[in-house]
């Protein structure tokens, strides 16, 4: 969208009430321009090193990113933003009592009204999935260095779109995967890719924290105290259900990512930190698994196993496994598997057949101090993407990871839930670990199987290159790079950014 037509849009949601601009507790109307300004190429901060950020999206992940900036010295919140006025002037609220007036924070419901303002350096995102790569591309376009969080974008082309505006405008993007920030991890990926533990054959990442369902919510008009049109966005979502706002929208496809690429985003970058350095998007990749037990309109599957091939022939292993049930394992993990037979689990070294694991003790990678926050708050004030603790394209590759592996899902057919739909022919790895979790989803969740169904995906070959499919499925396949965007939203191809 050109910035003309930034402008026009917002003022004509302005006009129609969808923009308010809030300071302290009072609301009165605003009017907020397009994005403009021009790319900083790595500028850094301006005038006594200063800060002035925003944070966008303010339920849940949103309210730690205000106290995480809050912890930063000589960083003032400048915007609050959110398309809920009841959540927007709680924010407010809570922030004026947390710094006693120290800011003079404006809420605005449209994030465009923030980034028009050129004394703003940055802008942090924690708003649903199918906003994270607009704003990110918008903010970049008005030169604000960009904290995203995970995952930084919603499909494929989204996250090349982002990583070409990183590029062309210089800005600092950097990734909300809090573990690139952890020294300790970064130590042991340096020592695994320097071959310390042999050649690693398979990284393994976990998503297994307990959810439950989330019933049935039928159409219906939006409240008034949500900015609906703001909210949706870019996504192609026809109506408003109440399963949607503020956090159900993970488990629906045109808004959210499911918990592969939800939780799991940050384990899967982790898993794929871990591999050969040269490693980018895998050249194959599939999964399995399915929506059991609940019964709900949630879209996304609870269980899942992805598998993901790359170019040099290392794997990168995905276990979802939400369904509660009794004496459910907690898994939120990485886990490495070597080709000599060794492996890591839970920070131990097992030698192969070995039952006791060594404890590992390594000295600490290459981060940029400061934690998630501090760390990108240094970037920025230096004025160098680098520093970034998850950088725009680190991101790329790790997300894109994770949407294959849906896409496989999304593609897949049902096959009856037993052991025979795991077979992975030459695989016995991948057979290993699918028995795993099918006998928990067999014996413990108590899946019915003479009534239940497994969604098998295809193999989906990809060109690490073009980024596109090619080979069997390749033309629905490629469908599920791009999602459809709404009119006035549109997610620009990254040679248009």
């Amino acid at each position: 969208m050109s910035r003309a037509t930034r402008r026009q849009f917002l003022q004509t949601t302005t006009a129609a009430g969808a923009s308010l601009l809030l300071t302290g507790n009072s609301i009165v109307s605003g009017k907020g321009g397009g994005v403009s300004g021009k790319g900083i190429s790595g500028k850094a901060v301006g005038a006594n090193d200063r800060l002035r950020i925003a944070v966008a999206g303010l339920n849940g992940r949103g309210r730690s990113h205000m106290q995480g900036w809050l912890e930063q010295k000589n960083v003032e919140i400048a915007y609050l933003i959110d398309p809920d006025r009841t959540v927007l002037t709680s924010a407010l609220s809570a922030l004026k009592k947390k710094t006693q007036g120290k800011f003079t924070t404006q809420g605005v419901v449209d994030v465009r009204a923030a980034l028009d303002d050129k004394n703003l350096d940055a802008i942090s995102v924690a708003t649903p999935n199918h906003w994270h790569s607009l704003i990110t591309i918008w903010a970049a376009q008005a030169g604000k260095h960009v904290y995203v969080e995970k995952p930084m974008s919603h499909d494929v082309a989204e996250g090349r779109a982002v990583v070409a505006a990183q590029k062309k405008y210089g800005v600092v993007i950097q990734h909300g995967t809090q573990k690139r920030s952890n020294a300790s991890i970064a130590g042991l990926h340096k020592a695994i890719q320097a071959g310390k533990f042999g050649k690693l054959k398979i990284s393994y990442g976990y998503c297994c924290k307990p959810r439950g369902g989330i019933g049935f919510k039928q159409p219906t008009n939006p409240p008034d105290n949500l900015a609906w049109r703001i909210w949706r966005g870019p996504a192609l979502v026809e109506q408003y259900h109440a399963n949607l706002v503020p956090y159900n929208w993970h488990w629906f496809w045109k808004t959210g990512n499911g918990d592969m690429n939800n939780q799991g985003t940050h384990e899967l970058d982790v898993a794929r930190w871990a591999l050969d350095a040269d490693q980018t998007f895998p050249v194959r990749a599939m999964a399995m698994g399915g929506r059991f037990m609940w019964h709900d309109q949630g879209e996304t599957p609870n269980t899942m196993f992805g598998i993901a091939e790359y170019p040099n022939g290392q794997f990168c292993y995905f276990n979802v496994r939400n369904v509660n049930y009794e004496g459910y394992q907690r898994q939120v993990e990485n886990e490495y598997y070597f080709e000599d037979g060794g492996k890591i689990i839970r920070g131990k070294y097992y030698a192969k057949g070995s039952q006791k694991g060594e404890k590992i003790e390594l000295p600490d990678g290459d981060v940029t101090p400061g934690g998630n926050w501090g760390s990108f708050i240094a970037a920025c004030r230096a004025g160098d993407p680098s520093m970034a603790n998850g950088t725009a394209l680190d991101a790329h590759y790790s997300c894109v990871l994770g949407h294959l592996m849906n896409n496989s899902y999304r593609l897949g057919k049902q096959v009856p839930f037993n052991a025979k739909a795991g077979n992975f022919g030459d695989n016995p790895d991948a057979h290993e670990h699918f028995m795993k979790l099918h006998e928990i989803m067999k014996q413990g969740v108590g899946v019915p199987a003479d009534s239940a169904h497994y969604t098998v995906g295809p193999w989906l070959t990809f060109d690490p290159v073009t980024e596109k499919h090619t080979g069997d499925h390749a033309a629905e396949a490629n469908v599920l790079l791009k999602d459809p965007h709404t009119a006035g939203f549109p997610v620009p191809d990254a040679d248009k950014v």
